[in-house]
């Protein structure tokens, strides 16, 4: 996952900062839900077996009761991954720790260090000069 992760970094910081000049921070937050639930697909199938699925949600600190009910659920891995359960067991701190930087945060970066006045360039108001 950390090898992925950083594939993902690459990509996204990258592609954020050639968009930063667009004024959609929505499309930026959407894409960052999107890839988080993405990932959580991925850490999903990695887990393959109901009981080790089980084990890691409890060590995630899902109660046993509901990570029992979510580890033998047939629901597909996307649907599983938009749940709740996954959602609290791998929140965006999770990933964070792991190194993800996302699309929002270098967004908002790059978007900072290239706004400027919106003026162009600062010329001095003559007024009253001979015309």
């Amino acid at each position: 996952m950390e090898r992925r992760i950083e594939e993902i970094n690459r990509y996204t910081v990258g592609w954020t900062n050639y968009y930063a000049l667009a004024d959609t921070p929505s499309v930026f937050e959407g894409l960052d839900e999107w890839l988080r639930r993405r990932l959580r697909q991925v850490r999903w199938k990695e887990w393959k077996r109901p009981k080790a699925k089980r084990r890691r949600l409890i060590a995630l600190g899902i109660r046993a009761r509901e990570a029992t009910e979510w580890s033998y659920s047939r629901k597909g891995y996307w649907r599983v991954s938009g749940s709740p359960i996954l959602t609290r067991a791998l929140p965006n701190a999770y990933w964070a720790n792991q190194g993800l930087k996302g699309f929002t945060d270098p967004y908002r970066r790059f978007r900072d260090a290239k706004r400027t006045a919106g003026c162009g360039s600062a010329r001095p108001v003559m007024w009253g000069a001979p015309g």
